[in-house]
């Protein structure tokens, strides 16, 4: 990684998500720019360090308590202090910073000395980009919709935890996963991609987020894999494509199987339409 010290541009904000809005921000920053994360502790669609994955920039991650004490002019001190080479501040239209949130971009401009880029709200199909509506638009199940405003598939990662032990035997194969960081979309099934390990290319599967109400009752991420079975020894990334259908209650384990069978049709039917 490049020495952040020797950078010219920094962009700020909380960039929970890196969606299509961010990454305007970050289009403004030219190759010696470092993104500056702002750690609230809500960051649940690219929690921790997901952020690196969605831009080659380096990443500074700043914890909001390390900073929310600071008046206006402390803050560019600290800023100066950090990026010793500053020349440009990169923020969205609603940056707001400072001991109560107080100050704004109008604020960066008469405090810091060289130049603000401000940049304008971004929108799509009329409404606006915000990590919120993305995360409204998961809890509903419109994937299609948060996929668009992320501009990638929304996606998480999990560690391997033990199934209930009936799928390989009653019903299908799943990976079992826990994701505790990650908010989870609306409970149901939907077509995803997933990753099994450190692999490099991920596999079409289909995916259950919720409760098992036919069977044992408890929380479950299950994913099966449609191209044959794999062995998961540590953790996977699931990427949600698209909402097939909600969680429902089957009266017997036979109705459930049925509807798993069907939903494999459907993500392969989707899977395979993507791919032509």
């Amino acid at each position: 990684m490049k020495d952040i010290k020797n950078s010219t541009a920094i962009a700020i904000g909380g960039f929970d998500g890196m969606h299509i809005g961010h990454q305007q921000l970050f289009k403004a920053l030219g190759k010696d720019g470092t993104i500056v994360v702002i750690e609230t502790g809500y960051a649940n669609l690219t929690p921790k360090k997901e952020r690196e994955y969605f831009s080659h920039h380096p990443i500074l991650y700043l914890e909001l308590d390390e900073i929310r004490h600071l008046n206006g002019e402390e803050f560019i001190a600290f800023l100066k202090e950090r990026f010793p080479k500053l020349q440009k501040i990169v923020v969205g239209y609603d940056f707001h910073f400072g001991k109560d949130r107080r100050y704004s971009f109008e604020d960066l401009k008469k405090l810091f000395d060289d130049e603000v880029v401000v940049v304008d709200e971004v929108t799509l199909h009329g409404d606006s980009v915000h990590s919120h509506k993305i995360r409204a638009k998961l809890q509903i199940g419109d994937i299609a919709g948060a996929n668009a405003f992320l501009g990638h598939n929304y996606t998480i990662k999990g560690t391997l935890v033990s199934g209930q032990g009936i799928g390989k035997k009653e019903l299908v194969a799943t990976i079992n996963l826990e994701a505790k960081e990650y908010l989870m979309p609306r409970e149901g099934v939907y077509v995803t991609l997933t990753r099994i390990d450190d692999e490099e290319h991920s596999h079409p599967s289909v995916s259950f987020v919720g409760h098992r109400v036919s069977t044992d009752g408890n929380f479950a991420i299950e994913s099966h894999i449609l191209d044959g079975e794999v062995i998961c020894s540590e953790r996977a990334t699931i990427s949600f494509v698209s909402f097939i259908r909600e969680n429902k209650k089957f009266d017997s384990l036979e109705e459930l199987k049925k509807a798993i069978h069907q939903d494999i049709a459907t993500a392969s039917k989707e899977l395979k339409f993507l791919q032509l």
